[in-house]
C-alpha cells in the first residue's frame, strides 16, 4: 500500500479526507480520475493536437435551417477544411530561438565544467530541446533522472499531460509527490491490442506501480518494480542494495510561472484564420453559385433538377405562358479576394503578436537592416525568451542537485555549493559586419576574453582564447612571425615584408 505522507498544505482537502479514514490509495484513485478530465489537462492535450494539425476546423460542417427551423447539414456544398498551422510555426520558432543551440555552463571550477560536459552531452542537448518544445505546448514539461542498465545517469522527459503533481507550496516550487500516468499497448487473450493505463506514484519512500482499471481503481502492477528508486547489485556476492533520493526525482520546467500553454493565447485566432481561408476556398469552388438565375416560366418545378440539368447539359428549358415570354436573367455575384487577403493578413499578424514571435518577412528586414531594426523585430520573442530561460535556469539548479549527488557517489568529485550558471545561446539573426566592427572598436577598452565571447564567429570562447595564446607563443619564438602578427594587429593586411614592412621584392631583406 502506497503511503504518501503529504503535508497538510499540499492539498487543502487531503488532511480532512485522511482524518475521515480515506486511504492514500483511494485518495489517489479519486485525484487521478478528476485530473484526467480536468480543464488544465484538456488544454494540454489540445496544445499537442493543434501542433500536430488536428484542429477544430477539421470537424466543421456547412449547415442551414430547414422549413421547420431545424439545423440540417448541407452535404452537397463544398466544405473545405484547411489548416494553415501558424501556431505550430510559433512553437518551433520560440523553441529553436532559445534552445536551438547548445547551452553551456559558466563556472570557474574547470573540473566541475568537465564533469558536467560528460553528463550533459549531445543526448541531453536534444532532450533539452524537446523539453523546451513541451513547455511551450503544455505550459510545462518534466524531467525524470534515473540510472540506466549501464549504471549511468540518464534523463527522461515526461509531457505535461502525463504528470499529476502534488505541490507543497502555492508557487509550485516544492514537490511532495507526483503521479505519472501513461498508456501502453498490450495484447489480450484474443491477440488484439488494447490500451492499458499504467500509473507510477513517486513519493518520499520510492515509487509504487499500478494498473488503472476502467472503473478508476488501482491494482498493483505485477510486471513493474515497486520500491526504492535506485537498486544496485554487488557483482561478487549478487546482493542487491536499494537507495532513495532525498528529493522526489522529478523536475518541472515551466514556460512561465502561470504554466499556461501557448495555444491558450492564440486558439481563437488560429480557428478564425482556418475558417476564413476555408470559406474563401468554398467560394472559389461554388462557381455555379456565383451567378443568381432569375427564371421566367421555367418548364418544371424542381429547382434541384434545374441545377442538375444546368450542370449536366448547360441548357434551361423555358416556355411562354399566357402571353408572358419565358427567359432567364442573371445577377452576378463577385467574390472580392482582397477582403479575404486583408482579413487573413490581420489574423496572421495577430497570431504572431499574441504568440510573441516574429515575422521573418517583416518590412524592417528589407534592404540592409541595421542591428537596431533587427532587435526591434525580436523584441516580443525576447520577452518570452527571458521568462522561460529564467524558469529553466531555476529548474536546472534543481536538476544539478541530482547530478552533484551522482558525481559525489561515483567518486568524480564533490561539487556541492560550487557556483555555476547555465547559459542559453539564442539563435538570433544579427548584422555580423556591425558586430565585428564593434568588437574591433572595443580593443583596449574591454578584455580579450569579453571581446572573443561577443564575436559572432566564435562558438567556443575558451578554445578560441587558447588558440590565440598558442599563436602568440609561436610568434614569440619566430621573429618573422612576430613581426607579421604585429603588422596585422596594427591594422595591416600582412602582405608586407615581415621585417621592413615594405612591399616584398626580389632583393635580400636587411636585418
Amino acid at each position: 500500500m502506497v503511503v504518501l505522507n503529504l503535508r497538510d498544505d499540499c492539498v487543502a482537502r487531503a488532511a480532512t479526507n485522511f482524518r475521515r479514514g480515506m486511504t492514500d490509495k483511494r485518495f489517489l484513485e479519486l485525484e487521478i480520475t478528476a485530473w484526467l478530465g480536468s480543464k488544465e489537462r484538456k488544454r494540454q492535450l489540445a496544445g499537442e493536437a493543434y501542433y500536430d494539425g488536428a484542429q477544430d476546423v477539421l470537424r466543421r460542417k456547412r449547415i442551414a435551417l430547414d422549413d421547420d427551423g431545424k439545423v440540417k447539414v448541407l452535404d452537397h456544398l463544398p466544405n473545405n477544411r484547411l489548416v494553415n498551422n501558424i501556431y505550430a510555426k510559433m512553437v518551433d520558432q520560440k523553441t529553436n530561438y532559445s534552445f536551438g543551440r547548445p547551452f553551456s555552463f559558466d563556472t570557474e571550477n574547470k573540473a566541475y565544467a568537465a564533469a558536467l560536459s560528460t553528463v550533459f552531452g549531445s543526448r541531453f542537448q536534444r532532450t533539452m530541446h524537446n523539453i523546451g518544445e513541451g513547455a511551450w505546448i503544455g505550459g510545462k514539461s518534466w524531467v525524470f533522472p534515473y540510472y540506466d542498465q549501464n549504471g549511468e545517469l540518464a534523463f527522461q522527459r515526461f509531457p505535461a499531460d502525463e504528470v499529476l503533481p502534488f505541490w507543497a507550496d502555492a508557487d509550485h516550487t516544492i514537490l511532495d509527490a507526483a503521479v505519472h500516468v501513461y498508456v501502453v499497448l498490450e495484447y489480450d487473450e484474443t491477440e488484439q491490442t488494447k490500451d492499458v493505463v499504467k500509473v507510477e506514484v513517486m513519493h518520499g519512500g520510492g515509487v509504487d506501480c499500478f494498473v488503472r482499471r476502467d472503473d478508476g481503481t488501482l491494482e498493483p502492477d505485477d510486471f513493474a518494480r515497486s520500491g526504492p528508486y535506485i537498486t544496485t547489485t554487488d557483482p561478487q556476492t549478487g546482493k542487491e542494495t536499494s537507495y532513495n533520493w532525498e528529493r522526489i526525482p522529478l523536475v518541472c520546467f515551466k514556460s512561465s510561472h502561470h504554466e499556461i500553454p501557448l495555444l491558450s493565447r492564440v486558439k481563437c485566432l488560429q480557428d478564425a484564420y482556418n475558417n476564413i481561408i476555408s470559406n474563401f476556398a468554398n467560394q472559389m469552388e461554388e462557381d455555379i453559385h456565383s451567378t443568381i438565375l432569375v427564371i421566367k416560366n421555367y418548364d418544371g418545378e424542381d429547382l434541384g433538377r434545374l441545377r442538375a440539368n444546368l450542370a449536366t447539359y448547360g441548357i434551361i428549358k423555358v416556355r411562354s405562358y399566357e402571353g408572358s415570354e419565358g427567359g432567364v436573367d442573371t445577377l452576378q455575384i463577385e467574390v472580392n479576394a482582397e477582403n479575404y487577403k486583408v482579413l487573413l493578413s490581420l489574423l496572421k499578424d495577430a497570431i504572431i503578436e499574441n504568440a510573441r514571435g516574429y515575422d521573418a518577412k517583416d518590412d524592417r528586414m528589407s534592404g540592409n537592416p541595421n542591428q537596431m531594426n533587427i532587435q526591434s523585430m525580436y523584441s516580443d520573442i525576447d520577452l518570452d525568451a527571458n521568462g522561460i530561460e529564467m524558469e529553466f535556469q531555476a529548474s536546472m539548479e534543481e536538476l544539478l542537485w541530482f547530478v552533484n549527488q551522482h558525481l559525489a557517489n561515483t567518486g568524480r568529485g564533490s561539487f556541492e555549493g560550487t557556483e555555476v550558471k547555465v547559459i542559453f545561446d539564442r539563435d538570433v539573426l544579427i548584422n555580423e559586419t556591425e558586430v565585428i566592427n564593434n568588437c574591433k572598436n572595443s580593443v583596449g577598452i574591454l578584455s580579450d576574453e569579453t571581446i572573443v565571447k561577443m564575436h559572432p564567429w566564435v562558438s567556443d570562447p575558451e578554445q578560441e582564447l587558447q588558440r590565440i595564446k598558442d599563436e602568440k607563443e609561436k610568434a614569440m619564438a619566430d621573429p618573422y612571425q612576430a613581426a607579421f602578427m604585429k603588422n596585422r594587429q596594427n591594422g595591416g593586411d600582412g602582405s608586407g615584408s615581415p621585417v621592413t614592412g615594405q612591399d616584398g621584392g626580389d632583393g635580400d631583406a636587411q636585418e
